[in-house]
């Protein structure tokens, strides 16, 4: 199973709210999987379709034990995607009309008649507890997340402005910055920082996936860690080589036209163990001398010789340049 399926699956485990939540959670799932039909005046039928038979078991109890409603469940065969079923629960026109009405969708007049108050279900989420119920019901109905091991994002397929506008309200009075773009032409919200993401996770209540995204994020930051001290042990080797090839250099050119006899013995010594030993960084060349030194003095050593052979070479092209 996908990242994204494992979290659904803990969040669908979680057990039922208040009255107030169960609202939440209804508002959220009919509005990204349920479906309206009317048969006629004062007839009106809410269904939901669903692929994932755990999902559909989470709708069947916050209709029946939610809310005392009794939806009929049953699947139908899909010819698209690899002939999968897909779980469909459907409430009669009576208990329809009570979910609409608790969802502030429509109102009953005296005669039997309904009348639609609003295109979309809404459910007032005065509280936190709402809020969270809300979004773990929208991720489940219309959500996915990255797996964190290759990248991280965290979505919610809105379907249109309303659920857009909602989503990126309630995500930001719980303190998660949304984004949001068009796939499609569908409004996608979006969360894109680990951070981010971990809030989320936390928000909805998935705190087992919220460990495991916690692990990932530790590994990649220990990798990370690892990987940017080789290579910066890689640059200071090359940096090392690199100066040591300037010094022995340095150190021939003094030795072929005599300037190497005329130094201080320090310099001799210095001079004379850096050609014996190329490969030796500065603290183990210093280890070598009589007495031993430390590595700032040996850098001083290094440094005046290569400007004596810098002096030597200038005196040298001196008489060329006059001529």
């Amino acid at each position: 199973m996908s990242f994204s399926s494992n979290v659904k699956q803990e969040l669908v485990r979680l057990p039922l709210g208040k009255s107030c939540c169960v609202l939440s959670e209804l508002s959220a799932l009919t509005r990204t999987s349920g479906s309206l039909s009317m048969h006629g005046r004062g007839r009106v039928q809410v269904s939901y379709r669903v692929e994932n038979k755990s999902l559909a078991r989470r709708i069947f109890l916050l209709l029946g034990s939610g809310m005392g409603l009794k939806p009929k469940l049953y699947y139908v065969q899909q010819t698209r995607l690899g002939g999968r079923r897909a779980c469909v629960l459907t409430l009669g026109d009576r208990d329809s009309l009570t979910l609409l009405e608790a969802l502030h969708m429509v109102e009953e007049d005296e005669d039997g008649g309904i009348s639609f108050r609003r295109s979309v279900p809404r459910h007032p989420m005065t509280r936190q507890c709402c809020r969270r119920a809300f979004l773990r019901a929208a991720f489940l109905g219309a959500g996915s997340m990255n797996d964190p091991e290759r990248s991280y994002h965290f979505e919610w397929i809105a379907g249109n402005e309303g659920l857009l506008k909602e989503l990126t309200r309630l995500l930001e009075k719980s303190g998660l910055p949304a984004n949001a773009y068009e796939r499609r032409g569908v409004p996608v919200v979006y969360l894109k920082s680990a951070d981010d993401i971990a809030g989320a996770l936390a928000l909805m209540g998935a705190n087992r996936s919220l460990l495991e995204l916690e692990d990932v994020r530790v590994r990649k930051q220990v990798h990370g860690q690892a990987v940017r001290a080789s290579s910066c042990d890689d640059n200071n080797i090359d940096r090392a080589a690199s100066a040591a090839m300037e010094q022995i250099e340095a150190i021939r050119y003094l030795a072929d036209h005599g300037g190497l006899d005329t130094l201080p013995e320090g310099l001799r010594e210095a001079a004379r163990l850096r050609l014996d030993n190329p490969g030796l960084n500065l603290t183990e060349l210093g280890q070598l001398m009589t007495p031993p030194v430390g590595k700032s003095g040996v850098n001083h050593r290094m440094r005046r010789l290569t400007e004596a052979a810098l002096k030597l070479k200038e005196k040298q092209s001196a008489p060329k340049q006059q001529q």
